[in-house]
């Protein structure tokens, strides 16, 4: 980040701030080279707010701090993107964005980390975690399962049977996956390399 060009805005940046899971945009705010290595050194992001005229770290009053997981700047070095783990509710109503979109799209990598937690943490009372340690057999066996499931449900009429057999199914795809040592990037990875073609 050392050839952040802070000239063209009078000292100041702007940053994109995006959800690292969902990808979701959460916010835009600025920064001067302070607020940056601030940023850098303590893992939250740290603002320069205009209207307060100071350093400015997102939380610093609810809590909700933006957790720095990525930060990359733009081909011009003039702008910033950060990808995040917010710690709450990113804007000041309450809501998840500043774009008050709501919306579930990307939900399925907030998902995996739920799952990847609960496994790791080896959560007594987690049905993801008691399936995860009965073995690979039963927990592929079960995606066998959801997976028929589903096609029997795709043969019929009934809309909400037939989105909550597509939900099991990837919600227990993700747990096979976790068994085998993969994620849900290493499969649009494939996906994405059959698109080249």
């Amino acid at each position: 980040m050392k050839n952040i060009d802070f000239t063209k805005g009078n000292g100041l940046v702007p940053v994109v701030i995006q959800d690292n899971n969902t990808l979701q945009v959460l916010m835009v705010g600025y920064m001067n080279e302070e607020a940056l290595m601030k940023t850098e050194s303590e893992g939250k992001v740290t603002f320069f707010s205009r209207s307060k005229n100071r350093l400015w770290t997102k939380g610093e009053t609810s809590g909700n701090f933006l957790y720095v997981k990525e930060i990359l700047s733009d081909c011009d070095n003039d702008s910033i993107l950060i990808k995040v783990n917010p710690a709450g509710p990113v804007c000041h109503t309450g809501s998840t964005a500043c774009f008050a979109e709501e919306t579930p799209k990307g939900f399925i990598y907030q998902l995996e980390q739920i799952i990847n937690q609960r496994i790791d943490d080896n959560a007594s009372d987690s049905y993801t975690n008691k399936l995860y340690k009965k073995g690979i057999n039963k927990v592929a066996q079960k995606v066998g399962e959801e997976a028929v499931e589903l096609i029997i449900e795709a043969k019929d009429n009934n809309t909400d049977l037939f989105k909550n057999e597509a939900a099991d199914l990837l919600y227990h795809l993700l747990i096979l996956l976790k068994a085998k040592g993969y994620n849900l990037q290493t499969i649009e990875e494939v996906l994405k390399e059959r698109h080249k073609k």
